[in-house]
């Protein structure tokens, strides 16, 4: 089946599993009936109230649930793109994608009342007993080129970049994705990822695609282990794909030994590194279970290399991020712009359908980071500088070292702020831990969290074994727990700020 924008893959899921659950949040079950009669009122409305409106954005501004989705679909099917928001974020960041996005309207459910410099469309005086309208064919103009969403990223400069991702972009993802590991009509996703962080985009279209399920995990239920656990179980969900920060939670908890999760059969997980003492405690009491480990940034639509864990890793060792997913091409770029040799460490770049548009609204940005490949002097053929620094291993695998811009000079040496991180993961009580370099002070300073408490003598004594002297912390923090962000990653900004006042 040719596919040219995502709305054939929900229209496909539409025939063949008309009255099966799509998507399952608190409030009820949308069946992927409803949620294509939902979708095509919101696309009905939008249509008459933003007349005109092809190809533009629509934001949404909305919490995580069924009808999130269906307005996501209702905006394609209007022939539009959409852009989620973080109901939580402060006003002022609010308000500066509004600047950048410029969209011709705002989708909400009223739930949590704001002001918007366009149309607002308020979903929930819906209603749902009327019929759709009775031509919607808007979304037949669409070219796979076409923008499907803009998620926003923090930027190094307080703007947030608007990453502008096609529905080729995301079509090549989902068929590579679903055929890779299986995905079909019986996968029952948990899903855990905000809709506005790209984590969600595998819940979500691998779920359309191949008319699976998919429950929405209520965010509390991540406070609160034993429950998180009882609900994967009772809901018999088959398939995760969180978070590192969330499966660590899990592993730290204590609680896998008496967990009851008898189908559950793939872990996924992207968005940070995953240390191996804690996926160490997932293997021993779920050993047959499939774990991969994804990575790739918002710009490369999710993932672009992936590794299925096939052996057997001590606590304190890195794991690989594998090798490319289809369709895409990694290359790794030394400072000269030259490729590195086996075991050099470069910039890793990527090619292929992958790639994102660039970032919205932002030509400079863009120009920056989506660049003519240096190795190819014949055709065009964007590459997407990520920033990280990896190598291939003697296995011919996929090694992350970390952010360039975590790369540091301290006493003359060149460091990588994840290899101290990753010898500290190596303690049996290390739960969580952060390396930050004080430029001023001229000191590496390590934030951690260990249970039993340790002291800062006991930390520093395994260090010393694992890391030469030049790369040893100069201050160890020890915390209750260390501050995380909107996508449950470690918050290095507010350490950073913390460490500097």
């Amino acid at each position: 089946m040719t596919v040219n924008n995502v709305i054939e893959y929900l229209q496909e899921s539409v025939r063949k599993f008309p009255d099966k659950a799509a998507v399952i949040d608190e409030h009820g079950t949308l069946t992927y009936q409803d949620l294509d009669q939902k979708a095509k009122k919101i696309a009905g409305i939008i249509c008459a109230r933003c007349a005109g409106a092809i190809n533009r954005p629509v934001a949404v501004y909305m919490e995580k649930s069924a009808d999130c989705l269906a307005a996501f679909m209702g905006i394609v099917y209007s022939g539009n793109f959409y852009s989620p928001m973080d109901v939580r974020s402060p006003k002022e960041r609010i308000d500066k994608i509004l600047n950048v996005l410029r969209p011709v309207a705002v989708v909400t459910d009223g739930r949590h009342p704001a002001s918007f410099p366009c149309e607002t469309i308020d979903l929930s005086g819906l209603d749902m007993e009327s019929d759709p309208p009775a031509h919607i064919d808007a979304y037949r103009n669409i070219l796979d080129v076409d923008p499907l969403y803009v998620m926003f990223t923090s930027g190094s400069t307080g703007q947030p970049k608007g990453v502008t991702i096609s529905h080729r972009n995301v079509i090549d993802f989902a068929e590579w994705v679903t055929r890779q590991f299986g995905f079909s009509d019986k996968t029952i996703f948990g899903n855990q990822a905000p809709f506005y962080f790209d984590s969600s985009v595998l819940d979500l279209y691998s779920t359309i695609k191949c008319g699976a399920a998919m429950l929405i995990i209520p965010e509390r239920l991540f406070l609160f282990t034993h429950q998180l656990l009882d609900f994967l179980g009772k809901n018999n969900i088959n398939t995760l794909c969180w978070v590192p920060s969330a499966l660590i939670g899990v592993a730290n908890s204590g609680l896998l030994e008496h967990a009851n999760l008898p189908v559950l059969e793939k872990v996924l997980f992207c968005g940070e590194v995953m240390p191996n003492k804690q996926l160490n405690v997932w293997r021993k009491w779920y050993p047959n279970i499939l774990y991969v480990n994804l990575y790739g940034p918002a710009e490369v639509t999710y993932a672009c290399t992936y590794y299925v864990v096939d052996r057997e890793f001590a606590d304190e060792a890195p794991l690989p991020i594998g090798r490319p997913c289809g369709n895409t091409a990694v290359i790794i770029l030394d400072e000269e712009g030259q490729a590195v040799q086996s075991n050099e460490i470069g910039e890793l770049c990527v090619c292929g359908s992958c790639v994102a548009l660039g970032y919205y609204g932002n030509r400079e940005k863009t120009n920056a980071s989506f660049q003519q490949n240096p190795l190819n002097v014949n055709y065009r053929e964007i590459i997407y500088r990520t920033g990280d620094l990896a190598y291939y291993n003697g296995q011919g695998e996929l090694m992350f070292v970390g952010r360039k811009d975590f790369q540091i000079k301290h006493q003359g040496y060149r460091i990588e702020l994840g290899e101290i991180e990753s010898a500290a993961y190596g303690l049996i009580q290390m739960k969580r831990c952060c390396a930050i370099y004080h430029t001023e002070k001229s000191r590496i300073e390590l934030y951690c969290v260990t249970e039993p408490k340790l002291s800062e003598k006991e930390i520093y004594s395994w260090l010393r074994d694992k890391l030469p002297r030049y790369m040893l912390p100069g201050r160890i923090h020890l915390e209750e727990a260390l501050p995380l962000n909107a996508n449950g990653k470690i918050d290095r900004l507010a350490l950073r700020k913390k460490l500097y006042t």
